[in-house]
């Protein structure tokens, strides 16, 4: 009797399942058909993100062979493009390779293409604070302290392990001003910083200790 019950469960759950097929067979397909079709989407983009960046890592690798001074400028527009790209590895080093062998001579450019990995590129944020460490230094020569601060703020605000950097760079801006007393401030902050660069703590501790009266 029981075994008698359990076949009749069985095909009644078996009934069940097959007329909720049936009944709603247009809307199952409907699904099936629109995640395959996301799944190839997915796949289609990846594939075509993935020839994107072949592209150019082949046009930041030509661009580095063609250097020369005949064809500077070609040397430039490629690598600006790759800047502008925002390719979260080849676009800083593009920059770099820029600011490295002096490519660009106007400050403004270089501060747009600057803000253009800061603001428009998907970065770690250690990346993003070495490249806004990186934009401070360049621009240190010529920018006033609010100028300086300002752009350093993001790391120097931050437990980021450029801040160190950050403190050291403004430590010695206000020393080369011979404002002392905002230097020493900044390299008391190095000091006391728990995961400030070994280094760094060391040659702020000299400073300190040799020409500002520690």
């Amino acid at each position: 009797m029981d075994e008698e019950i359990t076949i009749i469960d069985t095909n009644a759950r078996n009934e069940r399942i097959k007329n909720f097929f049936i009944n709603n067979k247009k809307k199952l397909i409907i699904i099936i058909s629109i995640i395959l079709v996301i799944i190839i989407g997915y796949l289609s983009f990846e594939n075509s993100k993935e020839k994107n960046r072949i592209k150019l890592a082949n046009q930041y690798n030509l661009a580095l062979i063609d250097l020369n001074p005949e064809n500077k400028q070609k040397t430039i527009d490629e690598m600006v493009n790759v800047v502008k790209s925002n390719d979260a590895t080849y676009s800083p080093l593009a920059l770099y390779h820029l600011l490295d062998n002096n490519l660009l001579e106007n400050n403004d450019e270089i501060n747009i293409l600057f803000n253009e990995l800061i603001e428009n590129t998907k970065l770690d944020n250690e990346i993003k604070n070495l490249i806004i460490y990186k934009k401070a230094l360049f621009n240190s020569d010529f920018v006033s302290e609010n100028e300086l601060l300002k752009i350093l703020n993001p790391v120097i605000n931050s437990e980021s392990i450029w801040k160190s950097h950050a403190l050291y760079l403004l430590a010695e801006f206000f020393y080369s001003k011979d404002e002392k007393q905002k230097a020493k401030e900044f390299f008391n902050q190095i000091i006391i910083l728990p995961n400030a660069n070994s280094t760094i703590k060391t040659e702020s501790q000299k400073r300190l200790n040799r020409d500002l009266g520690e």
